[in-house]
């Protein structure tokens, strides 16, 4: 009698277990989009722009252009700065730029974007400080359409500012 209670006893213990680590991959999988943003299509921008001197821009498919733009420059770390993105010959319901580090977890840091005017989005955004000085980062912009989203990563370096 005793063995058998210690028996179900562990059992039951097993398919507690069991059922936690499902619960954990489920919870997880539901919640991936939100850290692992999903894209049906990616745009890369020209590498040669400079996010620190002036505004970076490119063609999005199926016509359109997406203006990245944030103030002041150089971009600062651990400051607030203002994040804006322009969009002409385009329609989104939903804009947000995911900032990750490269090499480097950082966080998630995925501001949504609101619209100020037609066409013109825009949104407060701080950086982390990297204890290293220099932080490679991507800002990654997020734009939802009515058929499609579509993701435009820009990379740039941030370098703490006196």
């Amino acid at each position: 009698m005793v063995r058998t209670k210690l028996v179900n006893k562990k059992i039951l213990m097993d398919v507690i277990g069991i059922l936690l680590i499902a619960l954990v991959v489920v919870t997880g999988y539901k919640l991936s989009p939100l850290l692992l943003p999903k894209a049906d299509v990616t745009v890369q921008p020209d590498p040669g722009c400079d996010l620190h001197r002036a505004p970076c821009a490119v063609t999005l498919p199926g016509g359109g252009q997406l203006e990245l733009s944030m103030t002041p420059r150089p971009i600062p770390m651990v400051k607030p700065f203002q994040v804006e993105v322009k969009l002409s010959g385009a329609t989104t319901s939903r804009v947000e730029v995911d900032f990750a580090g490269i090499d480097m977890n950082m966080g998630l840091n995925r501001p949504e974007l609101t619209s100020r005017i037609s066409g013109v989005y825009s949104a407060e955004a701080t950086l982390p400080v990297c204890i290293s000085g220099q932080m490679d980062w991507q800002a990654t912009v997020l734009l939802e359409t009515g058929n499609q989203r579509i993701a435009v990563p820009f990379r740039f370096a941030s370098v703490p500012h006196g």
